[in-house]
């Protein structure tokens, strides 16, 4: 459109131009014609017996170039008093006589286009002048002028004018084109943002859901298993409320909504309060933690090292054995998490913080949160081997600048 728009204006420009110029261009060919045939005429002259006198016209203007013809009326017929003998155009004489004839039957001026007998385009006009009366027509003068060198100005103006429109053209679309595409940028991300948000929601709350009205059919049906199943549906509908929290929160972090409330805490401290505060069952946990102060959300940061801790309980420890972690924090603002689990496997390794990558048990957006709770924090996670023959996760934060 807006290269459409564009074409619209500098084509009509450029047509409103070219008709400007080719009016302009007449226009001063006619005004030159008309003084030349007032010049002339001022020459005419009648004798004694009403007979036209061409001889004053000839003593002080040459009529060669512009050739000048004069026409003679008698009797409702023109004769040719005089014609020039060189002439720098020469005009077909058909043409000449036919618009004196005009202009003697109209008593005005009339003018019209042509062509010279070499083929080039010529610009006649014939004056007419009164007889010896005074009353009726005498005749005609006409003169003609080459417009070969106007029309090849034209010519150029128009080629010129068609060169310019075209490499404006291009230019308005590429333009066009870089415009609209930064413009509609922010609302094509927000639309991506919104349909991976709602992807992301009816991945895993379909089977949720699906679970939900089972146990509730169940219970309905069954009154000894009742309590079973109203049991498993509050641990379901927490599960459930965990994934949409971890949804709003990767999708506030991926958009970058989620305001950081920045500000100074020990980084091991709230390593050690989260071990703390996380059921261990019976694995054996490991903090080696330094004195460290980072500039960082608490409540983000937290949620990411809890993530990183419970994937490591969830997943770094085979089936019939508990888990073996170790969480170390340096300066820096490093902390590593590693585990004695299988390790991260190959088809993974490239997706591992991607959303609802994840093994049984979890919603599958852990690691993709606390990967975004870096990324907004200018800070970095990653995952390679670990020495324990598991994974390592480590996270690097910006640390406190006093």
């Amino acid at each position: 459109m807006f290269a459409l728009t564009s074409a619209v204006g500098l084509i009509g420009l450029a047509a409103f131009a070219l008709h400007s110029d080719d009016i302009a261009t007449r226009h001063q060919t006619d005004n030159d014609l008309k003084l030349q045939t007032a010049e002339a005429m001022t020459g005419l002259d009648y004798d004694e017996d009403g007979q036209l006198d061409v001889r004053g016209l000839l003593d002080f203007m040459e009529t060669d170039c512009p050739p000048l013809t004069v026409f003679s009326a008698h009797a409702g017929d023109l004769k040719a008093v005089h014609t020039p003998r060189r002439p720098c155009i020469r005009a077909r004489m058909t043409d000449v006589r036919a618009i004196a004839a005009t202009a003697v039957r109209r008593g005005d001026s009339a003018m019209s286009d042509a062509h010279a007998e070499n083929g080039h385009p010529l610009r006649l006009l014939a004056t007419p002048f009164t007889g010896p009366d005074g009353d009726t027509m005498g005749g005609a003068i006409v003169t003609a002028a080459d417009t070969s060198a106007d029309q090849k100005s034209h010519r150029e103006l128009t080629l010129l004018l068609a060169t310019g429109c075209a490499v404006l053209l291009s230019l308005s679309a590429v333009a066009g084109h870089l415009i609209s595409g930064r413009a509609i940028r922010p609302a094509l991300n927000a639309l991506q943002q919104q349909e991976g948000f709602l992807a992301d929601a009816a991945h895993d709350l379909r089977t949720p859901a699906a679970s939900l009205r089972l146990l509730a059919e169940t219970a309905l049906r069954d009154d000894t298993s009742r309590t079973t199943a109203l049991e498993r549906t509050v641990r379901l509908a927490t599960r459930m409320g965990d994934l949409i929290d971890g949804l709003l929160t990767r999708a506030r972090l991926t958009a970058g909504v989620a305001p950081l409330a920045r500000e100074p805490l020990r980084l091991d401290q709230l390593v050690e309060a989260v071990v703390d505060e996380t059921p261990a069952d019976g694995h054996r946990i490991t903090v080696d933690a330094e004195p460290v102060v980072v500039d960082a959300d608490p409540d983000l940061l937290r949620r990411a090292v809890t993530n990183l801790f419970v994937n490591a309980l969830t997943h770094g420890h085979a089936a019939d054995r508990p888990a073996e972690i170790e969480l170390g924090v340096t300066t820096g603002g490093v902390l590593t998490v590693d585990d004695a689990g299988p390790g991260i496997p190959p088809d993974l390794a490239d997706s591992l913080f991607d959303r609802f990558h994840s093994g049984s048990g979890s919603t599958g957006l852990g690691l993709s949160i606390a990967f975004r709770v870096a990324q907004a924090h200018g800070g970095t996670l990653t995952a390679t081997g670990s020495p324990l023959g598991g994974a390592r996760f480590t996270l690097r934060l910006p640390t406190h600048n006093k």
